[in-house]
């Protein structure tokens, strides 16, 4: 989906880019505490809050008052991830001009309320159903399988290792289509000892609770680093609620054990999973981390500034969101039978790099990794590429 880039410009790119001011996305226009969206849509779209039903939330194209098809979107909770997907949704619906209105339900993983909002959705003749999220995928599966709306998954984790579907090469025959945030393990570690080509030490930080992450990236991982002859410390939290805590004792613990065979850890690497309790706590990490270049399978978690891994390989939120979004589009307009989808995985992957940590532990970045990095955070710490160019690209 990305191409290399000239080092001619590269360099340009560069040069403009450290004279720019980085600024996060802001927010406006807000009807929710649980709901938000980038002002990216604002020119296209109009948000309102249900009256009498907070957890309700009504999308309209701003000009067009009577959109003849619509989508419900189901939320298992608030989250940032999902406030970057809905956001790519509407940008690419608007940009393709697909003529739709979104409810979108936070049904806080509750039986009765996420049936409700399906059975809505069949009464008054909508067309599909995004499952926001791996929690909200996981419900329909067991819930909605061979329902009557055709369902695209977005934010979800490997549909295959969580047993959703039998392959990546055929589509699901039913009702469902699914994307993956998630990148082939083989690929994944392709990548890392690239960064690291004599990996001794892998450790691996999930929060235990999370079933998609541990059953797509967590156990996957350790057991194909341990076929390769790698030293696996698996860095388990065990209360998401308490992670920060516990993450203060097994990083360094973990550090301790590195050294045992890598007293220079210059061979190690620790691995953060899409794990939310576990990503959040970055900077507590990076705290104990020692020289341990910090690796996380989620673009999101390398940003600006210290709080931030040193380099990320896998699909970021927003590129998983477009694709599901051209999924949906294609599906809901009738070009495509849900049933026939393969599943959606991104590629080649999304690489960040935060240069300023990787200054911090003396880690060299292979220019492989420069030349197609979507993020780049200078030596100061500040964004200078953004998707794939310079700021703004």
């Amino acid at each position: 989906m990305k191409s290399g880039h000239s080092l001619r410009r590269i360099a340009l790119g560069l040069a403009l880019a450290v004279l720019a001011a980085s600024t996060a996305p802001s927010r406006a226009d807000q009807v929710s505490t649980w709901f938000k969206h980038g002002d990216e849509v604002r020119g296209s779209w109009s948000v309102a809050e249900t009256a009498g039903d907070p957890s309700r939330i009504t999308i309209r194209p701003r000009f067009n008052t009577s959109p003849t098809r619509r989508v419900l979107v189901l939320y298992p909770r608030p989250s940032s991830a999902y406030d970057v997907a809905i956001t790519k949704i509407l940008q690419v619906f608007a940009e393709k001009d697909i003529d739709a209105e979104f409810t979108v339900v936070n049904f806080n993983n509750e039986d009765a309320r996420g049936k409700a909002a399906l059975a809505m959705a069949e009464r008054e003749g909508y067309g599909l159903v995004f499952s926001m999220g791996s929690e909200s995928t996981a419900w329909l599966y067991q819930s909605y399988l061979g329902g009557r709306l055709p369902v695209v998954s977005v934010c979800s984790k490997d549909p295959v290792e969580l047993g959703q579907i039998k392959d990546y090469e055929t589509g699901s025959g039913n009702n469902f289509a699914f994307t993956s945030l998630n990148m082939p393990i083989e690929v994944q570690m392709a990548y890392i000892r690239e960064l690291r080509p004599n990996l001794r030490n892998f450790a691996i930080l999930v929060d235990g609770k999370n079933v998609s992450a541990m059953q797509t990236q967590a156990l996957p991982m350790a057991k194909f680093a341990r076929q390769l002859g790698i030293q696996v410390l698996e860095v388990v939290v065990n209360d998401p609620d308490n992670a920060r805590a516990e993450l203060k004792n097994l990083v360094p613990a973990a550090v301790r054990t590195m050294k045992k065979n890598d007293p220079n850890l210059a061979d190690s690497a620790f691995w953060v999973t899409g794990s939310t309790a576990v990503f959040k706590e970055i900077a507590m990490i990076n705290a104990h981390a020692d020289r341990v270049p910090v690796i996380s399978a989620v673009p999101e978690i390398v940003k600006a500034g210290d709080d931030s891994a040193v380099v990320s390989i896998g699909i970021s939120f927003e590129s998983n969101a477009h694709l599901s979004a051209v999924y949906g589009a294609e599906v809901l307009t009738g070009r495509t039978n849900v049933s026939e989808l393969k599943v959606g995985i991104v590629s080649p992957p999304d690489i960040a790099i935060n240069f300023r940590k990787a200054r911090e532990i003396g880690m060299k970045v292979p220019f492989s990794f420069f030349e197609s990095a979507s993020y780049i955070y200078d030596y100061e710490g500040r964004a200078v590429r953004s998707t794939g160019g310079a700021p703004g690209g």
